[in-house]
């Protein structure tokens, strides 16, 4: 199992410098990371330091908490695609989920998979630890009928990360035709061997070399 083509090499915290930005691109190219994944203001200078390599520009958009309006999150998405991104992850509207409002989920995921469409990959962001089994399957649903790429487990900014029990639950919901990305905790090569069997297909994780090197 090779783990690097995996990997979206992850630094979203609020406080990341542009020093650490570079810094984790170099770290990408050198292993060959899948992508790397960043808040919006690094979008351009991700892009220009990935420029001529196979690592992707990832970008989240409505993050951590998805509360935004999906003209928000569309134009954020629209914005990030311009600048580089050739990726877009993507928080939910939690609380109408919560709230049985199917089509104001719909609607979110939608507008963003429009915005993107044909120019970037579009990973929904569910934030499984808020969410009850019934819950993670309708989203599942919701954002397959919205022809996203990807489901993916969790921001890490809430109250848990992935699970292999929440990752097998989204597989089974999605089948083969979508991209499963666990991210959140994943912090070991046996945490990440751990979501792969379980059907992950993509790793966010800042703890990226010590998972592909096999370090604590």
């Amino acid at each position: 199992m090779e783990l690097k083509s995996y990997i979206d090499h992850t630094l979203l915290k609020p406080q990341a410098t542009e020093e650490q930005v570079i810094k984790i691109c170099e770290e990408a190219k050198k292993y060959n990371f899948a992508s790397v994944c960043v808040n919006a203001y690094y979008t351009s200078l991700v892009s220009e330091k990935l420029k001529g390599t196979e690592v992707k520009t990832c970008v989240v958009v409505g993050f951590p908490l998805g509360a935004t309006t999906k003209e928000v999150k569309a134009f954020e998405a629209k914005q990030a695609i311009e600048n580089g991104a050739q990726e877009v992850d993507m928080v939910i509207n939690v609380g109408a989920l919560k709230d049985k409002k199917y089509d104001v989920v719909k609607d979110d995921i939608k507008a963003v998979v429009d915005a993107a469409k044909g120019k970037a990959l579009v990973k929904v962001i569910i934030e499984t630890c808020l969410l009850t089994r019934e819950e993670i399957v309708r989203v599942c649903e919701i954002s397959k009928e919205a022809k996203a790429d990807f489901v993916k487990t969790s921001t890490g900014f809430s109250t848990g990360g992935a699970t292999p029990e929440d990752v097998k639950l989204m597989r089974e919901t999605v089948g083969n035709e979508m991209g499963v990305k666990a991210s959140g905790g994943i912090r070991t090569t046996e945490d990440a061997e751990k979501v792969i069997r379980s059907g992950a297909n993509r790793i966010g994780a800042s703890a990226s070399i010590a998972i592909v090197e096999g370090t604590k």
